[in-house]
């Protein structure tokens, strides 16, 4: 309905966001849109969700979209603010998740003045965004609103930045309303693609599939499953895609990205077909373009993904199909084929069940052994969230991904991302386990946020690794300088202390009786609860890299 009476442009901003489905945003509060906090406070259809830093608040708006399919959404200010939230940007564009990221600006009549804060945003955020916009009239805040939301789901899915002058905020309007809430285009896929796509597997002797990323989602998960192990071909899920299909089926042969399987390696390498459902086939994934190669010499690559633009980019596709991945995974699942099903699938998801199998090492606190008390104690709906780091190396191996979502993990390889995300994810899914893992290093990026989630009574366990370095960067420091240990060690915190100041529970762990223990008193209780795990630096990676063994192989 068109509004008679006048509003300013805050109010219609938020009236279009609740036209578009928008309930929930994350924002540290700005005088720049002060027009946009008021109009909040009388709109119960969406919360807001106050953060302590902005880099916090983006991390939180881009899970929230990798969660749901509609753009997260975070409120910042100029300056500081936009600077401060452009990792959450940079996430959500090579992690393919929708956002909508505004910024209040300075007024229309200050621009290019240098004025307090001012920073040109199409530039800054040009290579970090889909679309970068400026409203300069409130009464086209309708159409850029809309805009803006189709421009972040449709395709490939990434963020759109919004300036908002203030002054633009405050002016009032009339006679305008919120357009038509907007959907992400469905694109069919082409029979005659499809029919082709069958014979190659038809004819293929060795077929695998890398699969998750871009427009990835519960319907596509369920019908790629079935397809899949009713033809017995092998699925790897692309870097930190681990929820993709669940991990018990018997078509799942594991991840890829670093430190993956040895024999998934040489399947793939020895694959005559490579079919790529959804992903960029980036770097992590395919080992710096070594493990696909982008002409891929005596392979078949089909390559599908929802955007054009993505298509024939980097790789030389054989068969490239433009399709919704829902829409390609329902016709697959569908199709009535002749397929022989292979034994292929069964025998790598046997063989990832190995891989995946956690060994004693050795260490009083056994990073592997963690992990298969937490698989033992934990719901198989858990939702697993993790920032950067080489912690993360043994969930990524030994965790068994088999809810949807279950996995909140920025494959832009980007620190401090697992508290935020753990945040938006206990909001999103109350009812859900929530584990926010993180490293010494990576946990006070944003550690911040623990008073965020308890401020909103966040039911999340946080598993805080810390072994007193930046243990990734010490791990390639010794590669490289070995014994020549420089700008990596670190003096922590009494991170258990800290999160009770916080209002949490929290425990200090050193051996994994005590791990055992404490993980089942975490589990007693709801709330904020941390296990701070003190580790030796010896114990570097889930690969088995050590300081010892590195420093001895310089030396051989």
């Amino acid at each position: 309905m068109t509004q008679q009476t006048s509003i300013n442009g805050g109010r219609l901003l938020v009236d279009c966001l609740i036209e578009q489905g928008c309930d929930r945003i994350f924002t540290v509060p700005g005088e720049s849109f002060l027009a946009v906090l008021d109009a909040l406070h009388d709109s119960p259809q969406i919360e807001t969700v106050i953060c302590r830093q902005e880099g916090g608040a983006a991390f939180m708006a881009c899970a929230d979209g990798a969660m749901t399919g509609k753009p997260g959404v975070c409120f910042v200010t100029r300056g500081p603010g936009a600077t401060n939230a452009s990792i959450g940007a940079h996430v959500a564009f090579q992690d393919s998740q929708p956002m909508l990221l505004f910024i209040g600006d300075v007024d229309r009549g200050m621009k290019d003045r240098e004025g307090f804060q001012e920073v040109d945003f199409t530039t800054m955020f040009a290579p970090l965004a889909k679309l970068v916009l400026r409203i300069d009239d409130p009464r086209r805040i309708p159409e850029y609103i809309a805009r803006a939301w189709a421009t972040a789901i449709a395709g490939r899915p990434g963020p759109v930045v919004i300036a908002l002058p203030e002054d633009m905020l405050l002016e009032e309007v009339t006679g305008l309303a919120a357009r038509p809430a907007v959907a992400r285009p469905a694109q069919a896929i082409c029979p005659d693609a499809m029919g082709t796509l069958m014979r190659m597997l038809e004819d293929a002797c060795a077929p695998v599939a890398i699969i998750g990323g871009a427009g990835w989602h519960t319907k596509a998960r369920e019908h790629f499953t079935s397809f899949a192990e009713r033809v017995g071909l092998p699925v790897a899920g692309a870097f930190r895609r681990q929820d993709a299909i669940p991990n018990s089926s018997q078509a799942w042969a594991g991840n890829l990205g670093y430190g993956p399987n040895p024999k998934l390696v040489e399947r793939i390498k020895s694959a005559d077909l490579v079919l790529v459902v959804g992903a960029r086939l980036g770097e992590a994934t395919t080992d710096s373009y070594t493990l696909v190669t982008p002409d891929h010499p005596g392979q078949v690559l089909v390559h599908i993904h929802p955007d054009p633009a993505e298509l024939g980019r980097v790789y030389r596709a054989d068969l490239a199909i433009c399709a919704d991945m829902a829409e390609f995974a329902e016709a697959a699942d569908l199709w009535d084929d002749d397929i022989v099903p292979f034994d292929a699938g069964p025998e790598a998801h046997k063989q990832w069940l190995e891989w995946s199998s956690p060994l004693p090492n050795g260490h009083k606190l056994d990073m592997g052994q963690v992990v298969a008390t937490m698989r033992r104690e934990l719901p198989d709906d858990a939702i697993i969230c993790n920032g950067a780091g080489n912690f993360s190396g043994w969930w990524h191996r030994y965790w068994h991904y088999n809810g949807f979502p279950s996995q909140l993990a920025p494959t832009a390889g980007a620190m401090g991302y697992g508290v935020p995300a753990a945040v938006a994810a206990a909001k999103r899914f109350p009812e859900r386990t929530v584990i926010a893992l993180a490293g010494d290093g990576d946990f006070l990026m944003n550690g911040q946020e623990l008073a965020t989630a308890v401020q909103y009574g966040c039911d999340l366990l946080v598993v805080l690794v810390d072994n007193g370095a930046y243990g990734t960067i010490r791990m390639h420091q010794e590669r490289e300088f070995p014994e020549r240990v420089s700008g990596t060690t670190l003096h922590n915190p009494d991170f258990a202390a800290l999160a009770r100041a916080y209002g949490g529970w929290a425990e200090r762990v050193e051996t994994n009786t005590e791990f055992d223990a404490a993980l089942a008193a975490a589990r007693s209780r709801k709330g904020l609860r941390l296990l701070h795990l003190v580790i030796d630096i010896e114990q570097l990676s889930a690969g088995g890299a050590s300081v010892s063994g590195l420093r001895a192989r310089a030396k051989s």
